[in-house]
């Protein structure tokens, strides 16, 4: 019974109306007040924060907040792919015929992440990072790779919550939510860095749209509120560092794996 009331709760929540209210609230100048509890609520670094926090004119911003110079080291590994966020991987895995298995227990398929998109092809036998950002982690979004624009894709939709119980008891959350795609070309191929907004989130964000190529570490994006990411790479373009799993905690630019020319079988 009680799981039952609290997937309603979280099905209501998903409505747009009320993450548009919770948003104007958290970017009203009251809201300022609240940094200090939200600071103290989620144990967040906030010596880590770029401005002090009476410099801070709202919540949003204090939470969308950049970090001092120098406290995000990109790893320098030659054909890195670094974590483009401070996040915990919910799921890592090889995509097997255009399906992410078992994420929090679902299967995800391509066609639905990506909306049907031409490119899903590229991803079919690729590589998956499912990243979870939580309210303490920093949610400026960087670029995974050096590389350019191949194409950006808005998909509009819920607002579910993407914590532990959305994610388990919700059908297939990331490919329901708003969805914010960048498709980034690099020397090997191409990744999908897909932005996933959930419950209160009013937006996600470029950092500057006008910017259709980035340096390994670059900013991309940022979320208002929290979110996931699911980072996507081409078929045969990737292996993984050896020692992650699902539930290590990594940082904006470590590395991830490496990048390396395609070993997928042409058709």
């Amino acid at each position: 019974m009680a799981k039952q009331l609290l997937r309603l709760m979280t099905e209501l929540s998903s409505r747009k109306w009320l993450s548009r209210m919770m948003g104007h609230c958290s970017h009203s100048r009251l809201s300022r007040h609240l940094i200090p509890a939200f600071i103290r609520i989620y144990q967040i670094p906030a010596h880590e924060a770029e401005k002090e926090i009476h410099e801070y004119r709202s919540l949003n911003e204090f939470f969308s907040r950049r970090l001092k110079i120098g406290l995000r080291a990109i790893d320098d590994t030659v054909d890195a792919m670094v974590s483009p966020v401070d996040a915990t991987i919910s799921a890592m895995c090889a995509i097997h015929a255009g399906t992410i298995l078992s994420v929090k227990g679902q299967d995800y398929t391509l066609s639905e992440l990506l909306a049907k998109s031409p490119r899903m092809e590229n991803y079919i036998n690729g590589y998956a990072f499912v990243l979870y950002l939580s309210p303490t982690d920093y949610h400026r979004i960087h670029s995974p790779v050096t590389g350019v624009q191949a194409e950006s894709e808005h998909l509009k939709g819920k607002v579910y919550p993407v914590n532990d119980f959305a994610m388990t008891h919700i059908r297939t959350v990331l490919s329901r939510n708003e969805r914010l795609i960048t498709y980034i070309a690099h020397e090997f191929g191409e990744v999908a860095v897909v932005k996933v907004g959930a419950m209160n989130v009013s937006s996600i964000r470029y950092a500057d749209e006008s910017v259709k190529k980035w340096q390994i570490g670059d900013e991309l994006a940022y979320f208002e509120f929290g979110s996931t990411v699911v980072l996507l790479t081409e078929n045969g373009t990737f292996s993984p560092r050896g020692d992650l799993e699902p539930g290590s905690k990594v940082k904006m630019g470590e590395l991830l794996g490496l990048l390396h020319p395609s070993t997928a079988k042409k058709g």
